[in-house]
C-alpha cells in the first residue's frame, strides 16, 4: 500500500491520540507500579527468608532488611540511597552483594524506588538488571514495572513487547491459563501505546483479545469503547 501524506486534520487527530495515550501512561504509571509493589511485598518476604543460608547471604539479608522497612513506609529516597546509619540503601546492597539473592532483589527494589520517585531512566536500568530467576509470582509484576519504565522513557516498542511478556507470564502461572486480574491491565497499556503510534490494527487485535479471552475481567466490561474507537481509525 502506498504511503499517504497525512492531512493537517489527520495530524491533529494523531497528536490528540498521542496525548491521550501519554496521559494514560502518566495517569496509570504510578498505579501500575503500585500494583507491582503490592504483589512483590507480599512475596519477597517469604523468598528472602527461605533463601539466605550461607554467611554472605545472611549478611546481605541483614543489609537488605532496613531498606525494605523504609520501602514499606514509602520512604523511597532513604530506601534507595540509605540513611548513613543502619540502612545502606538498595543501590549499595545491589553492588556489594551482587552475587546473592538479596543483591538481586535489591536491584528490583531499587528500580521500584526510582519509579516511585519518577526517575525513569534509573528505574529502567535497575529493573533490567534484576534477574527474575523464573519466579512466576514476582516476574510478571517486575516485567510490568520495566514496561512502565520503558513507556515513560519513550522506548515504546520495548514497552509494548514487555507488557505482552508480562501478560503471558501472568497467564502461565494460572491453572486455567488466564489471569483476569493482571494480564488485561498489562495488555491494555500495550494497546494504548500502539494507538499512540498509529498502529491501530495491532491495538485492535489486543482489545479483541481482552474481550474474548478475559471475559471475567474488569477491563472486558469497558473494552467495547476501545474497540469502537480503534475500528473508526
Amino acid at each position: 500500500m502506498a504511503k499517504q501524506t497525512q492531512t493537517p486534520q489527520a495530524q491533529d487527530e494523531a497528536q490528540i491520540m498521542l496525548n491521550k495515550s501519554e496521559a494514560f501512561v502518566t495517569k496509570y504509571g504510578k498505579q501500575l507500579i503500585a500494583a507491582v509493589v503490592v504483589i512483590i511485598v507480599a512475596v519477597l518476604g517469604f523468598i528472602a527468608f527461605q533463601n539466605f543460608s550461607a554467611s554472605k547471604a545472611e549478611e546481605a539479608s541483614t543489609a537488605l532488611a532496613p531498606c525494605q522497612q523504609y520501602f514499606m513506609e514509602q520512604k523511597f529516597e532513604e530506601a534507595l540511597n540509605g540513611d548513613k546509619k543502619s540502612c545502606k540503601g538498595f543501590i549499595n546492597v545491589a553492588k556489594e552483594y551482587s552475587s546473592t539473592k538479596a543483591g538481586n532483589l535489591a536491584q528490583l527494589y531499587a528500580g521500584l524506588c526510582c519509579a516511585q520517585l519518577q526517575k525513569w531512566e534509573d528505574a529502567k536500568k535497575y529493573l533490567e538488571n534484576f534477574d527474575p530467576e523464573d519466579d512466576k509470582m514476582v516476574s510478571p509484576a517486575a516485567l510490568n514495572a520495566l514496561a512502565t519504565a520503558y513507556a515513560n522513557t519513550k522506548d515504546l516498542d520495548k514497552a509494548v513487547d514487555t507488557y505482552k511478556k508480562a501478560a503471558a507470564l501472568a497467564d502461565s502461572r494460572m491453572d486455567t491459563g488466564v489471569n483476569n486480574s493482571e494480564s488485561p491491565t498489562f495488555l491494555l497499556a500495550a494497546a494504548e501505546i500502539l494507538m499512540s503510534q498509529n498502529k491501530t490494527e495491532d491495538a485492535l487485535a489486543i482489545y479483541k483479545e481482552i474481550k474474548t479471552k478475559y471475559v471475567n475481567s474488569t477491563a472486558s466490561q469497558e473494552i467495547d469503547k476501545y474497540i469502537e474507537r480503534a475500528s473508526q481509525k
